[in-house]
């Protein structure tokens, strides 16, 4: 990438993914030790404790394209950062679990804002030949966070029955240095212009980011963007129904592979497979490499292959992967037969839905409509990662494992349908030509 600056504040942008990963996936080493202390049963522990940052996503995804437009997106995440931070810190100290999972909602708010604002801001300022590369940054933060929580929550397992506290306030720490981080990035050029209708710091900006260029080229092109707009307009009218049942149905399937479900429960799903507690922790450093790995693989080819190909590999991934899960729970097959099948599954993820989805999302809305398109797309994503993940330790008491997982493969054949029939390719766009 000929400039570094771009890279540099795409980056820091993206470390909002590191902390939603983070977030995310450490109450797994809490999972069992939770429960041991405040027991009121499977549906109060998957719900509350368990899911209460989740349905904080919900919340923040909803309403998180509201600041994202008003305060600006270089304010809005500032903002994600100290919920964060809040969050950290506040429930590492709860003292019941009401208050546990108030302050784990707090977190929620900034991880359902930081999936609207960051790719938002990512893709505004990235040129289109890179945008797929830049956007996915966040996407392998995310998994990037995911790894580090899965192996701070193991170096952190033997501090005794407290243990957990220290594993929740570990966030604390990378949520700190984002918020200053975050301080160092300009304002998004699209943003000033479509909001502010401030030419001189936009061209600023946009000439930090092409030197090479007249500023006022570009500029004249979003302004005439923006001058076709119908501000009365949104994502719900007649003419945006296309994008709309796009941004539905990448993220309904994205949670219908059971992706939250395995990054909550993975620690309990081993041993449901047979392996102790310790070598289930471990297992779950495995998922996080994996997961950064096939990332790594994702980022590399989104802009040379395109988004619709990642989405085929991932789609025949998932079904292999998933049926030899199933497969595997109903046959009681022993050993590391499922933590392989579940690493495979992983892979699937991380190659395909993982890194397409926010960059897919934040590609097919208009400037005026991005944020709230965004906005809509991830409140389908978090309304079901609250609901799937709630659910698995009563399912899995009552159904079992098998019916569980064969029920993710099928739903992840309707995916591949989906991209067959339904998605379309939007690599290398602009996006003013491309709205």
């Amino acid at each position: 990438m000929k400039n570094s600056k771009i890279f540099l504040w795409s980056i820091t942008v993206a470390l909002a993914g590191f902390l939603f990963g983070f977030d995310t996936v450490v109450i797994s080493g809490a999972d069992l030790s939770l429960q041991a202390l405040w027991d009121k049963g499977e549906a109060f522990h998957g719900f509350v404790i368990m899911a209460s940052a989740l349905w904080g996503t919900v919340v923040g995804a909803l309403f998180g394209g509201i600041p994202t437009d008003r305060m600006g997106r270089k304010n809005t995440l500032i903002l994600i950062g100290v919920l964060y931070l809040v969050s950290a810190l506040g429930s590492a100290l709860a003292t019941d679990p009401w208050m546990f999972a108030a302050l784990r909602f707090i977190g929620g708010l900034g991880v359902g804002a930081s999936t609207i604002t960051a790719p938002a801001y990512i893709s505004e300022i990235a040129p289109a030949k890179d945008r797929g590369r830049l956007v996915a940054l966040y996407q392998f933060n995310i998994v990037f966070g995911i790894l580090v929580a899965f192996l701070s929550n193991y170096l952190l397992s033997g501090l005794g029955e407290n243990a957990w506290r220290w594993m929740i306030g570990a966030e604390a720490i990378p949520a700190a240095i984002y918020c200053l981080m975050i301080f160092t990035v300009p304002r998004s050029p699209r943003w000033l212009l479509a909001y502010r209708n401030d030419r001189v710091e936009a061209a600023k900006v946009l000439q930090l980011i092409d030197p090479d260029s007249d500023p006022e080229i570009l500029m004249d092109q979003i302004a005439a963007d923006s001058a076709q707009a119908d501000t009365s307009e949104t994502i719900f009218s007649s003419k945006y129904r296309g994008p709309l049942i796009l941004a539905f149905l990448i993220a309904f399937f994205n949670q219908f592979s059971g992706i939250n479900a395995l990054l909550y429960y993975a620690p309990r799903i081993f041993e449901l497979a047979g392996l102790e507690e310790s070598t289930a922790l471990l297992s779950s450093v495995g998922i996080g490499v994996t997961n950064l790995l096939f990332t790594l693989i994702g980022l590399s080819l989104i802009d040379r292959l395109g988004r619709r190909q990642l989405m085929y590999i991932g789609s025949v991934g998932y079904i292999v992967s998933l049926s030899l899960v199933a497969i595997a729970f109903a046959l009681e097959w022993e050993g590391m037969a499922i933590p392989i099948f579940l690493f495979m599954f992983i892979a699937a993820h991380a190659i395909g839905q993982g890194t397409v989805i926010w960059v897919f999302i934040a590609e097919i809305f208009p400037n005026h409509l991005r944020a709230s398109g965004q906005s809509f797309g991830s409140s389908v994503h978090w309304v079901l990662a609250a609901i799937i993940p709630s659910t698995v330790p009563l399912l899995f008491t009552t159904i079992g494992t098998t019916p569980v997982f064969a029920f993710f493969a099928f739903m992840m054949f309707l995916q591949l349908l989906f991209v067959w029939r339904m998605m379309p390719e939007t690599k290398g766009k602009s996006l003013e030509v491309s709205n």
